[in-house]
């Protein structure tokens, strides 16, 4: 597979968004960041408007200068660009309903995550562009980094080039939030959620049943609830390892541990038969990320989650996962040392 194209400040003419309205659906943690980011890359506050219903967000968008809107339709009316930045699950319902029955013809979209864009659960013109610009960094960093003279990892796409100046449009806007300083890379909405879910669906819960067991087998084996905390997690020693993969790399990282870790983490990995994990990996992206299998079934719980108590499928997992050992373990531990954390 050929190396993803990469574009940086050179590539992308902010001239392209010369009076231009910019709508942002949304003011949480990245709408915030990257609406200032915007502004303070010459676009003028009062062509960036905030849609955003009355809540302590829009109370931040205002107290931050910017023109709130709370009618959506009217603000969609406005937009030559609208930032979808509102929660996935929320976007397909407030867009088709609100958004897009009064956007003009030749808006361009711009998706932060590929997953309505991917599964096909938005409704778009074909003569409107649709594009995805996705920092790889939470809203607060995309923020400081930019203020740092500094850039961010993202990802962009064109997902429908309506106009024929998608990608313009796309590279713009990437250089405008502070992309194209460290390098935007090619990409696409299914890329970037066969990549998100896949982590979300089989990387991580795969990882948090590595910890779960591990902690049950090393507190049958006589170690403290106390210990087990500290040496597995509570210590951030495994923040301060993915920091390092990040920086120097993921193999050359444990250059940092002891001899006797190296030896142990590289040969022990090795020795590893990773044939059913690939299989189980293989499993989910192909049976229920790719074939939208997810996506049917989450689509039955959306409304769900906005339930209180144990109607939200989402505080019934919660309860199940910190009813297990390491959970409860946790919980005695943060209790008994609440003045020293």
């Amino acid at each position: 597979m050929p190396s993803a194209k990469i574009y940086y400040d050179a590539d992308a003419n902010l001239d392209v968004l010369k009076d231009k309205t910019i709508v942002f659906l949304g003011f949480g943690n990245q709408g915030a960041a990257q609406a200032q980011n915007l502004r303070d890359s010459g676009i003028p506050n009062e062509k960036i408007i905030i849609a955003n219903r009355q809540d302590h967000y829009a109370e931040d968008a205002k107290s931050k200068g910017f023109n709130v809107e709370h009618d959506f339709a009217k603000a969609a009316k406005e937009a030559d660009v609208i930032f979808l930045l509102i929660p996935d699950q929320v976007q397909p319902r407030v867009f088709n309903n609100e958004i897009a029955p009064n956007l003009k013809d030749d808006a361009a979209i711009v998706v932060a995550s590929g997953y309505n864009v991917f599964y096909k659960l938005l409704k778009f013109k074909p003569s409107q562009d649709v594009v995805m610009v996705a920092p790889r960094m939470i809203g607060s960093s995309v923020r400081s980094l930019y203020t740092k003279g500094k850039g961010f990892p993202c990802f962009v796409s064109v997902e429908q080039d309506g106009t024929g100046k998608a990608l313009e449009i796309a590279l713009a806007l990437s250089r405008a939030i502070g992309a194209t300083k460290a390098g935007a890379i090619a990409s696409s909405a299914r890329e970037e959620t066969a990549m998100d879910l896949f982590a979300e669906q089989a990387l991580w819960p795969n990882i948090i049943m590595l910890f779960r067991e591990a902690f049950s087998v090393l507190k049958e084996a006589g170690c403290s609830d106390e210990a087990l905390c500290y040496e597995m997690w509570m210590s951030k020693e495994p923040a301060e390892i993915f920091e390092r993969a990040a920086e120097e790399g993921f193999i050359q990282q444990l250059k940092h541990h002891s001899t006797v870790s190296q030896y142990g983490q590289l040969s022990g990995a090795l020795a590893l038969d990773g044939a059913a994990t690939r299989e189980h990996f293989q499993n989910i992206l192909y049976n229920q990320v790719l074939n939208g299998k997810f996506c049917q079934e989450f689509s039955k719980i959306e409304e769900d989650l906005e339930k209180e108590g144990d109607a939200n499928p989402l505080n019934v997992l919660y309860q199940k996962s910190e009813a297990s050992e390491l959970g409860q373990a946790e919980k005695r531990v943060r209790a008994r040392l609440a003045g020293l954390l």
